[in-house]
Order: structure tokens, then sequence, then C-alpha cells
């Protein structure tokens, strides 16, 4: 049976296991203590929510760039069961990413970390092109993932990145018809872009429900 404080502490062990707190540039005791607060919104915002499958989970507790950088987040992230570390790919010039940011709809909590809820990775968007996607997201009621989710998708459920069953991150844009996105490379996780207007059989796009808990929500 699914229970949400145990799933909450599995995450946190996982990303000090990986070394986050160190590239923080905090303890493993104040990187606890950092984001512990978010751990009783947790069980209360997925009350209710079925458990955790290889395509949907509750919750994601999600690490900001305001901690750790992207890039050193993707080098984090494995497929299951594999030990090659993820890519970004050679299409990102150096310092690009940067200029990727969560669209406003997604009124993401100031911070570093905050808890996103009933997360899909969008596999009846398949086929369908990021714009197409948001069409079918929108109606659902449902808002796209940014990079900084999609990475802990894949950094805390590596199972959610499969064959065929990639997904795209529409909730980070630049500016221009580029859209981040997340599929394996070499037997290894990749961060790259495709065109908002371009469909591939084995993209999706990923979705969560719209509210997000920060810290100082769950304070």
């Amino acid at each position: 049976m699914f229970d949400a404080a145990t799933e909450f502490d599995r995450q946190l062990d996982r990303l000090v296991r990986l070394g986050y707190p160190a590239l923080a540039g905090l303890t493993e005791a104040a990187f606890r203590d950092l984001v512990g607060p978010l751990r009783a919104a947790a069980v209360t915002g997925s009350a209710g929510l079925p458990a955790p499958t290889e395509a949907r989970v509750p919750f994601l507790l999600v690490i900001t760039r305001d901690l750790v950088p992207v890039e050193q987040r993707v080098a984090l992230t494995t497929l299951a069961g594999k030990r090659k570390p993820g890519v970004v790919d050679r299409h990102y010039p150096e310092g690009h990413l940067a200029t990727f940011h969560p669209i406003k709809e997604l009124e993401v909590p100031a911070g570093p970390a905050y808890l996103l809820f009933d997360v899909d990775r969008g596999e009846e968007t398949l086929n369908l092109a990021p714009a197409a996607a948001m069409e079918v997201i929108a109606g659902q009621g449902r808002l796209p993932l940014s990079i900084d989710e999609g990475l802990a998708f894949v950094t805390l459920h590596p199972e959610a990145l499969a064959t065929n069953k990639c997904f795209s991150l529409v909730g980070s844009r630049c500016g221009d018809k580029r859209v981040p996105a997340l599929w394996i490379s070499q037997g290894a996780p990749k961060l790259g872009w495709c065109w908002y207007g371009n469909p591939h059989t084995w993209l999706g796009s990923a979705s969560a429900r719209p509210e997000r808990v920060g810290l100082e929500s769950a304070a």
C-alpha cells in the first residue's frame, strides 16, 4: 500500500546518496533540514492518489537550479538498472540552458525546492507535436513540466524514462520554438530539445496537476 511519508523519505534519501547536499554546498543534515518541511505537504497533497508506476507518480520532490545547476543534476541521472550518467545535448551551447525558464502559467514557487503532484510522462501524447500536446494537457486541467521537474522525475523514478516513452518538457521555454526534452541516447538519459511544432513517435509531453507547493507554503 502506498505511503506518502515513506515515499518522501525514499526520494530525499536518494538525493542524499547521489550527492545533492555537497553540490548545494550543504552538509547532509542541513540539506535534510532544508527540504524536510515539505514532508507533511507531500502526505496531504497526495492523499487519494495511487501508488507510483513507471508512467505516473503521486508526487516529486523538485530541486531547483537555485540549489544545484541543471548540468550537474543531468549528470546524476541514469536509466533504470543502468549506471551510465546522463548528458546534455551538444546543441545547447555553453551557458544556454540558463536561458530556459518556467513558463508563467506554472507559477513555480520561489526557492530551492518544492513539491509537484500527480506527475505523468504523457504516453497519450506520443507522436503529438508539443503544440498539439499542450491542447490535450490544457483540456485535462493540467500543466506541462519544466526542466527542473523533468530532471526530478528521472532522478527519483529512473524507470519513467524508457525506450519509445520519452517526454518533452514544454513548461520551460526560452522565447523561441525550441522545447526541452528528455530522451535516451547511447544507454543514458539525454537533455536535448525539439521543435514546438514537430511530432516524434517516441516522444510525449509530461504533465502534472497545476498546484505546486513551496517551502514557504509548507512552513
